[in-house]
């Protein structure tokens, strides 16, 4: 569809001529019509095809862990492998039988009560294993720890269900209350007293994260038992109990038998990933051999798509070849369709929309999106679309760097589900007596961290350019 909006200016130009001493006097004047029209132009045609990859960079800030069946959607299994980072200082003092004094350690797993997907009620047994190696570094979604751990060094082990978990309570960042749940792992005490006289004997191995790792490689986290549902770790720490003596201020000496520290946890600077394996149901596999645009996450389909850059710009240089034109704005707009399923797995909350050749230097240099090369775009819920509104930038790199000539990187685009970080900048501006709040985007990264899937309508998507020109008559 393209529509006109014409807008009609008149421009008076008058020239004077001045008394001369040969009194001839020249006064006369001329009119210019400008002519000006806003184009609003939508005939474009996207087209795309569904393509799987399980071969993600690792970058979620949560570990999945469990496993899950949901009809509509398929099977999924993840476990975790991570390093860990070390505390900068252990509690010594007062501790005067050294690591003896330790009396148990756990390796602790917090989830948010709102980050459980399938059956609350199934049980589960977690198994925690020591790496018998350095991971390596990058890491990928597909990683097959087998070679990386040994089945005979099993840390700890519990059975538990979201059901049975204690529900605490945390105040957020809002000020609004929240819930979580907690797994506590026993593990042998002696790994604790290992890392006290490592830390009393060589501090140095608590300095930086690899030197720790080179110490301590990481765990292996999976499940050995059950089948019912997934968890989105948040926190992950490996906590000390252990006995100290103190001398109060009333004179008197006492030993407190349960004082507790965290050693070590699992932190955004550290080495860590999800291991996914995700089978599709059958019903959608159905929908992709029958050329639907599927994208599911975690490690599981994106869609790969034809831009028609070069169709909108031959569009408007014709139209403005005798004109003066500017472009406005370029948007590119996608209806969507949940897929029925067990456990309502709701469609992706962001998606990224980046040229196929840049795609990986994308992700390993943890950029954010330019507007040239990536987009990204938040699903509407009320309106269930995703509008990646900020494609001018894209389009007029091309006319202006390369002669309105788009190269094939310039056309082909991966769709994706993609982890956004916002961060909120408060701020309050006492002189003025009013307050602002700004989000900013940190980070952008694969979704490998919770279930998702949709159907993007790309038959009924909707690429608007919106330019204007002015024409001289």
């Amino acid at each position: 569809m393209r529509n006109s909006i014409f807008l009609l200016i008149a421009a008076v130009a008058i020239a004077m001529g001045f008394n001369s001493c040969s009194d001839d006097v020249n006064i006369g004047s001329s009119i210019s019509d400008i002519h000006s029209a806003i184009i609003s132009d939508s005939d474009f045609v996207i087209t795309g095809q569904t393509v799987k990859n399980n071969h993600l960079r690792s970058r979620s800030s949560v570990q999945l862990l469990g496993k899950v069946t949901a009809p509509g959607y398929g099977t999924l299994t993840s476990d975790v492998v991570t390093q860990f980072m070390p505390t900068s200082r252990i509690d010594t003092v007062g501790v005067h039988g050294g690591s003896d004094w330790i009396d148990s350690c756990f390796i602790t797993m917090r989830v948010n009560s709102t980050d459980v997907v399938g059956d609350s009620l199934a049980p589960m047994r977690v198994e925690i294993y020591e790496l018998s190696k350095q991971l390596p570094v990058p890491i990928y979604t597909d990683f097959d720890p087998t070679d990386y751990y040994d089945k005979g060094r099993l840390m700890g082990s519990v059975a538990y269900s979201a059901s049975e978990m204690a529900r605490k309570e945390i105040m957020t960042q809002n000020g609004v209350a929240g819930y979580y749940y907690e797994i506590n792992v026993p593990v042998d005490v002696d790994y604790a007293r290992a890392l006290f006289d490592e830390y009393k004997n060589n501090p140095a191995t608590f300095a930086t994260p690899a030197n720790f790792a080179e110490f301590f490689p990481g765990i292996y986290i999976t499940n050995s038992y059950g089948e019912g549902h997934v968890m989105n770790f948040y926190n992950i720490e490996f906590v000390a109990h252990y006995r100290k003596y103190e001398k109060l201020t009333e004179g008197t000496d006492t030993i407190y038998p349960n004082k507790t520290q965290s050693y070590l946890a699992v932190t955004p600077e550290i080495v860590y990933n999800n291991n996914v394996t995700l089978t599709p149901d059958a019903s959608v596999l159905d929908m992709i051999n029958a050329g639907d645009a599927i994208v599911m996450s975690p490690a599981g389909y994106e869609v790969k798509v034809q831009f028609p850059i070069k169709d909108i710009i031959d569009r408007f240089k014709n139209d403005t070849k005798d004109a003066l034109g500017k472009i406005n704005s370029l948007t590119l707009e996608i209806p969507v369709e949940k897929v029925p399923n067990l456990y309502n797995i709701a469609p992706p909350k962001y998606l990224l929309m980046v040229k196929e050749s840049y795609r990986d230097e994308f992700f390993n240099k943890d950029s954010l999106t330019n507007n040239k090369d990536a987009f990204y775009a938040e699903y509407n819920e009320a309106l269930k679309t995703y509008t990646f509104s900020g494609l001018r930038d894209y389009v007029l790199d091309i006319i202006n760097n390369k002669s309105g000539e788009p190269t094939e990187a310039d056309i082909n685009f991966v769709i994706m589900p993609i982890e956004v970080t916002i961060y909120n900048n408060s701020s309050l501006t006492y002189y003025y007596g009013s307050s602002g709040s700004t989000d900013v985007i940190t980070k952008i990264a694969p979704a490998i961290s919770r279930p998702r899937m949709a159907k993007l309508n790309l038959n009924k998507a909707s690429i608007n350019l919106v330019y204007s020109k002015q024409m001289l008559y």
